[in-house]
């Protein structure tokens, strides 16, 4: 590394900066708890349970959850997911997906659909992105169990219509699964309000939380008497059986907890919820808008998805004329100290609908923290890229 200040528009993979408290909760515990939750019951070990346990409380004020206890962490919203679908479907269900999902959904459906008979369909959505909910609603049949959906694409930022197809699942008494990795945090979703049953989260994106910290919050409709857990192992609850817990969190979580991590990521949500998703909101529309005026004046750059900086998360996909993306991100990266990510993002059907397959994209995923200047600079250097 140089000198040069770093431009990191890599924050639809993970957040960064982080807000300094992030730093300072996490070597906090490091340096004077340091004890694993739920296992002893002297002080420190106290301590750590408290920690983690004020982690999914505040994980459920941001998705407006009513109780702590149904927030499972995990590594991920990847494991979230899987532990979403494999834990609910069974051989013979039927599960609709859209065609702008991440892989984080499109494998594991895959994988049940070659190994255990499920039955999947990949709603079409538009060459920008955008989904028809009466699309979806017709395609539900007698055998559908579920809807799973990306609340924001990864690739172009666009927002899925998820509210209204919650209220679609309501209306036919099928589970709503929604990944909100590039939501939670910078965009409202609201379990109640949008008819969310099962919502998979991750810590380092939005939630400005550490790596290795997500999870999935399970609603009360589903029934936890059927739920297969991804795992079993020691919980620290009722070790006097050698069978699994059957209660929540228990049931999903077997083996020693990430507590550093949730010490990070509470320190994370407090800032958002300080600071309001509303308006974090508001502040990352005024920078995506910023950097889609100055990209559309330059004449070889081909903005992908749809153009609109309105109902959008602060992602945005292009690619310059005669030029390969991984040539533009080397570029940016070399020439001007601009860190973003280039390909397919894990999202190769995502990547078909936006008719980008298989060559990809160059993507800049802003934040709260980017700022006027660094996207008029990113702007400058892409002209120059391009001449």
């Amino acid at each position: 590394m140089t000198d040069r200040e770093i431009i990191y528009f890599d924050n639809a993979a993970t957040s960064w900066p982080k807000p300094p408290g992030v730093a300072e909760k996490m070597s906090e515990f490091v340096n004077c708890v340091g004890a694993n939750p739920g296992r002893s019951g002297h002080r420190l070990s106290i301590e750590a349970a408290r920690i983690v346990f004020d982690a999914r409380e505040k994980v459920t004020r941001l998705f407006n959850s009513d109780d702590p206890g149904r927030v499972v962490f995990g590594l991920n919203a990847t494991e979230g997911l899987n532990l979403a679908l494999k834990g609910v479907l069974r051989s013979g269900d039927h599960v609709i997906t859209s065609g702008m999902e991440h892989n984080s959904v499109m494998r594991p459906l895959r994988e049940m659909e070659k190994r255990n008979g499920i039955k999947v369909t990949v709603v079409k959505c538009s060459s920008t992105g955008h989904l028809d909910p009466d699309d979806l609603k017709s395609k539900i049949t007698p055998e559908t169990k579920m809807v799973v959906l990306n609340s924001a694409s990864n690739v172009v930022g666009t927002l899925l219509p998820f509210s209204e197809v919650g209220k679609i699942c309501r209306e036919h008494g099928l589970l709503f699964t929604l990944d909100t990795a590039q939501t939670g945090g910078c965009y409202p979703v609201d379990m109640k309000k949008d008819n969310v049953d099962m919502l998979a989260f991750t810590g380092h994106k939005a939630m400005l939380g550490p790596q290795g910290i997500g999870g999935l919050v399970i609603g009360e409709r589903v029934d936890t008497d059927g739920l297969i857990p991804l795992k079993q192992g020691g919980t620290g609850s009722r070790s006097e059986l050698e069978t699994h817990p059957s209660f929540l969190p228990d049931l999903c979580e077997a083996g020693t907890p990430n507590t550093v991590g949730a010490a990070g990521l509470e320190a994370g949500l407090d800032f958002i919820l300080s600071e309001t998703v509303e308006k974090i909101h508001c502040r990352e529309q005024q920078l995506i808008k910023r950097l889609i005026e100055g990209m559309s004046g330059i004449p070889k750059i081909k903005l992908v998805g749809d153009p609109d900086p309105g109902s959008r998360v602060p992602t945005i996909s292009f690619n310059i004329d005669g030029m390969q993306s991984s040539e533009v991100g080397l570029r940016l990266d070399d020439e001007f100290g601009i860190m973003c990510r280039v390909g397919l993002h894990c999202a190769p059907a995502a990547h078909r609908t936006l008719g980008t397959a298989p060559e990809g994209t160059v993507r800049f995923g802003l934040s709260y923290f980017t700022t006027e200047d660094q996207i008029d600079y990113a702007v400058d250097a892409l002209i120059k890229i391009s001449d």
